[in-house]
């Protein structure tokens, strides 16, 4: 391995200049790049983005989505700081400012932007710190010195392009650093990093002769989310499309499904109707009452039956009397769902 390339400095880069150098280089003269971020997805590891979305967005037929969480991702780049404040505290290893472009000394699809360099106190090995924020509901992804997969490719990957032995997480998800954060670290292992190259090669393969990636072993909501997102709504005015046979399995077993979803909500409707039935005269004894209880030989039935309040407005007539505001305030949502039927011959 060399050191890497440093193509630029991003210091001072207004957002869209910065995107355009990582799309093709501050030159422009990159046909195809990959950056940290993208390797999980063409992994197919992502839980943002597949393989497909990111390799339509690449090809210039696809813009990128506006992401859901964007309010999330805006606080993860504030909480950064405060990542790499905590780790140099409690590692006492130099945090350092990297604001540079690398690119991979081999590999000139390979560029890299990482959140912070460091120097490990003990022996001034140079290393990458990644800073990250997540939920307390994803904290367990980060117990015991783990880390999720997506974020082990992408630091691995980095270690690869500027040729550096290790790299160390600083992940928060509260505001208590002492339980709140987690500080695991990563030691390159050149034999993932071959499988990582070796994978990215055949990516930017593709990409040179028009290969879009299949959205095989990608988690099914993900992927109907992502093909949504590169396709858009339905067009009215197209053909019919003829889908091959090789299909029908999929087609008939949805078809199955289908039919044991409308049995279950025909099951449903008769034991609510039932549940009515037999609600009477208890109802009936509980009164204006909320809680009952009832003791039986063998435990005690637990009766709720409280009134619940909702509200909702109503929308036609706001749209009758105020159509200016019902104008400005309406949401139009959409969504696309398969629904087979059988037509026989």
């Amino acid at each position: 391995m060399a050191a890497p390339k440093i193509l630029c400095d991003t210091a001072g880069m207004d957002r869209p200049t910065w995107l355009a150098a990582r799309i093709h280089g501050p030159n422009g003269d990159i046909p195809y790049t990959v950056g940290g971020s993208d390797v999980a997805a063409i992994f197919g590891v992502s839980p943002w983005t597949t393989p497909l979305e990111l390799w339509m967005i690449k090809k210039g037929r696809a813009k990128p989505s506006i992401k859901a969480n964007a309010n999330q991702l805006e606080m993860g780049h504030f909480l950064e700081p405060i990542c790499a404040h905590f780790y140099a505290v409690k590692t006492g290893n130099t945090v350092i400012q990297d604001t540079n472009m690398y690119q991979h000394a081999d590999h000139e699809y390979a560029l890299a932007d990482i959140d912070r360099r460091i120097i490990r106190a003990d022996d001034s090995e140079p290393g990458v710190l990644e800073c990250k924020s997540c939920t307390y509901h994803n904290a367990s992804e980060w117990a015991n010195d783990k880390y999720p997969l997506y974020y082990e490719f992408q630091l691995r990957y980095y270690l690869a392009v500027l040729d550096l032995s290790f790299g160390d997480f600083s992940a928060l998800w509260g505001n208590n650093p002492d339980n709140d954060m987690a500080m695991p670290r990563l030691t390159r292992d050149k034999a993932k990093e071959d499988m990582i190259f070796e994978k990215l090669d055949e990516w930017i393969w593709s990409l040179e002769h028009d290969k879009p990636p299949k959205m095989d072993s990608i988690a099914p909501k993900l992927a109907l989310e992502s093909l949504a997102r590169i396709y858009g709504a339905s067009d009215s005015t197209l053909p019919t499309i003829y889908l091959p046979p090789k299909l029908e399995s999929h087609a008939r077993r949805i078809l199955t499904l289908q039919d044991e979803i409308s049995l279950c909500k025909d099951d449903i409707k008769k034991y609510e109707k039932e549940i009515e039935a037999h609600s009477v005269r208890i109802a009936e004894l509980m009164k204006n009452h909320e809680h009952g209880v009832m003791e039986t030989t063998t435990d005690k039935i637990l009766i709720d039956f409280a009134t619940k309040t909702s509200t909702r407005t109503d929308t036609a007539l706001l749209k009758k009397k105020y159509p200016t505001i019902h104008s400005e305030l309406v949401t139009t949502s959409e969504s696309r769902k398969l629904k087979l039927s059988v037509q026989p011959l």
